[in-house]
C-alpha cells in the first residue's frame, strides 16, 4: 500500500472512530483503546487527528499514551512477552530472570525480535504476586518462572 493511501486510511478511520465517541464524556481513553485495536498500534497521523478533534495538543494525547504502557506507538510482535517488574516478583529473582532474557534476546523493553515474532514488555504487577516471578505471553499467565520455564515460554512464542 503506498504511503498517501496509508495516511489516509488512517485518517478515515480515525476519524470514523472518534466520531463513535465524541458523545461521551472524557473520550480519549477509549478512542485510543479502539485505534490500537484498529492498527495494532498508535499510528502518528492518528495521534495528530485525535489531538485536532478532541481541541487538545498532541503533547496532551502523547503524554497519557505514553502514561499507559499497554499504548504502543509502533505495531507489536506477533506475540507480546510482558515480564513482571513489580516488588515481590523482583524479590523473587525476577529482575535477574528478566536481564537474562533480554541478553538472551538481544533486546531491551518494548522492543521485538527481527523476525517480528516476539516484542518486550515491562508491566508493574500481573496479579500473580504469591507465585512470582511471573509474565504474561498474549493472554496467558505464566507463575514460579526460573530460567527453564521462561525459555519455554518464549520458545511457545515461536511457535
Amino acid at each position: 500500500m503506498d504511503l498517501g493511501l496509508e495516511r489516509e486510511a488512517v485518517a478515515a478511520r480515525t476519524t470514523a472512530i472518534v466520531e463513535d465517541h465524541l458523545q461521551r464524556e472524557a473520550p480519549l481513553l477509549p478512542i485510543l483503546h479502539d485505534v490500537q485495536s484498529e492498527f495494532g498500534h498508535i499510528p502518528e497521523a492518528a495521534l495528530r487527528l485525535i489531538a485536532e478533534k478532541l481541541n487538545l495538543s498532541r503533547a496532551e494525547v502523547h503524554g497519557v499514551m505514553s502514561f499507559y504502557h499497554d499504548f504502543r506507538r509502533e505495531p507489536a510482535g506477533h506475540h507480546v512477552l510482558k515480564i513482571c517488574r513489580a516488588e515481590a516478583c523482583q524479590s523473587m529473582g525476577g529482575e535477574a530472570l528478566a536481564d537474562g532474557l533480554r541478553a538472551a534476546l538481544g533486546l531491551d523493553w518494548h522492543e521485538t525480535t527481527a523476525d517480528g515474532r516476539l516484542t518486550l514488555e515491562p508491566v508493574y504487577c500481573l496479579g500473580l504476586c504469591s507465585c512470582a516471578p511471573a509474565a504474561m505471553l498474549d493472554e496467558a499467565l505464566y507463575g514460579r518462572l526460573d530460567e527453564a520455564t521462561l525459555r519455554d515460554v518464549v520458545a511457545e512464542a515461536g511457535r
